[in-house]
């Protein structure tokens, strides 16, 4: 081992030992209060946390904290959760590196922290961005000395809400197939929780093979010698042209239907302390107007990721260039295809469409008992005329806990214990259920939701339990009885 290895270990394991004085401190966390449950012989969980990335993972320890038991189930195998190693291609993260993200106030859980204990602060400040890969390095560190019960290559099968006030998780894992009951479900799935990518239209006759959407989990050694369309001038649209021309991709093509890229991001500009804690309190018509304007603006990728596009001579930006039609040619060794816009006719080998993303409840599954129950934003609110967005309107409209709610009162008994902790949460609670910057916010904010409604519901059991409470403060022989004095006495005789 070498001595900058020895060093990177012994400033962990020091790290360490401070962050479990700290808990130890803060008496965290909490010894568990909620009443254990068991029915028909199998135990019930407090909260089952669907989704084992930096959300899954702020949610479970707030709710430890809190003396709730908490466990995950994550699809991915183990240090593979979220997107960081798979479907992210940015070099870095697109969040200042002074964020604290998941780290719920704790200074040693920070990634400036964990980065300082193994590199130093001279690193530090020589630092730009966060590597991604470095950051899912951060997360795995995380998820150890948090002692988190993560169960990975667990799939959610079906999620069924109970009569009884209990919800069913249908899960298959390598060992075979089970059910879980649980008190409360948080969805803590990401940017795509509740559907998936969003694609236009004209991309369903379009043969599967030459086209992927950006959040695809796809090699992109297949580029090598392609010509590539990319469809979208966001973040993510740089990365997979980034990424197509690192693996050498003949010639990359990025067809934006803007005139200009966005400059200004106003997402950006608008946080603050009031706006994390406050959106939730907002009028109705005040979160719509603020959600709907950023997206309307929509956020600018990074300087750095379009720089490691714009290095490439093959690389093409072309502007005012929406899609008007794609056809498929026929070719003698593979087929190809000829996009059509007003700036021109491309013909290319391989089209990627970095189109976001959509709530779309019929690509999941494992949603078709809750679906056709949950009230969305387009039954809450009608904005005005030319304030349409049909992203904000398909959110599902959230209560206090991040808790689904019914479309039709009494439709679905039990929909109210499953949580939204994952995007589409934002217009209801603005940006805490996801993104790095407020995630611990949000986190605390779910977990003490959820405190509340699980004491409330056993409030009788509580009441119990305080009436049972008989440990002595005082044992009677701390004090000795005195008499008043004869003068003292005589005085009543007055």
């Amino acid at each position: 081992m070498s001595e900058a290895t020895t060093s990177a270990a012994s400033g962990l394991a020091a790290l360490e030992a401070r962050l479990r004085q700290d808990l130890a401190w803060l008496e965290l966390p909490a010894k568990s209060w909620v009443p254990q449950k068991t029915v028909d012989n199998q135990p019930v969980l407090d909260v089952a946390v669907i989704g084992g990335g930096q959300a899954g993972m702020a949610a479970a320890v707030s709710l430890l904290h809190l003396g709730i038991n908490a466990v995950i189930y994550d699809q991915s195998p183990a240090g593979f959760e979220g997107p960081w190693a798979t479907t992210a291609r940015m070099e870095t993260l697109r969040s200042p590196k002074k964020l604290t993200g998941p780290a719920l106030g704790f200074a040693a859980l920070t990634f400036r922290a964990w980065f300082e204990a193994q590199f130093g602060l001279d690193a530090w400040e020589a630092l730009d961005k966060i590597p991604r890969l470095q950051w899912m390095d951060y997360l795995r560190w995380y998820r150890k000395v948090m002692d988190l019960d993560i169960r990975n290559d667990h799939r959610m099968e079906l999620i069924q809400p109970r009569a009884d006030g209990l919800v069913e998780l249908h899960i298959a894992a390598p060992a075979g197939k089970s059910v879980v009951l649980a008190r409360r479900v948080v969805l803590a799935t990401g940017r795509d929780g509740l559907g998936g990518a969003l694609v236009p239209p004209l991309a369903d006759s379009l043969p599967r093979a030459l086209w992927a959407h950006s959040s695809d989990d796809m090699d992109y050694g297949k580029l090598t010698g392609k010509r590539v369309g990319i469809i979208g001038a966001g973040s993510s649209a740089m990365d997979s042209a980034g990424t197509a021309l690192e693996a050498g991709a003949e010639r990359v093509d990025i067809l934006i239907r803007r005139t200009e890229l966005p400059r200004i991001n106003k997402g950006k500009g608008s946080g603050n302390p009031g706006l994390t804690s406050g959106h939730v309190n907002l009028p109705d018509e005040w979160k719509w107007r603020i959600r709907h304007y950023v997206n309307v603006q929509q956020i600018p990728p990074p300087s750095g990721s379009v720089q490691r596009v714009s290095k490439f001579a093959n690389a093409r930006f072309i502007f005012g260039a929406p899609i008007e039609r794609v056809e498929v040619i026929t070719g003698k060794d593979s087929d190809s295809l000829r996009v059509r816009t007003p700036r021109g006719v491309f013909d290319l080998d391989f089209l990627i469409f970095s189109t976001g993303f959509r709530v779309d409840w019929s690509v999941r599954p494992e949603f078709a008992v809750i679906a056709p129950h949950i009230r969305s934003w387009r039954a809450r609110y009608m904005p005005p005329p030319g304030d349409e967005d049909a992203e904000l309107s398909d959110s599902p409209d959230l209560g206090k806990a991040f808790e689904f709610q019914q479309k039709q009162p009494g439709g679905l008994p039990g929909l109210e214990r499953i949580h939204c902790f994952c995007y589409p949460a934002t217009i209801t609670h603005g940006t805490l259920s996801g993104d790095i910057p407020a995630i611990s916010e949000g986190a605390q904010r779910l977990a003490q939701g959820i405190a509340s409604l699980l004491y409330g519901e056993d409030v009788e059991t509580h009441y119990r339990n305080l009436q049972a409470y008989a440990e002595p403060e005082l044992i009677g022989n701390e004090w000795t009885p005195s008499e008043p004095t004869a003068e003292e006495r005589e005085g009543l005789q007055r």
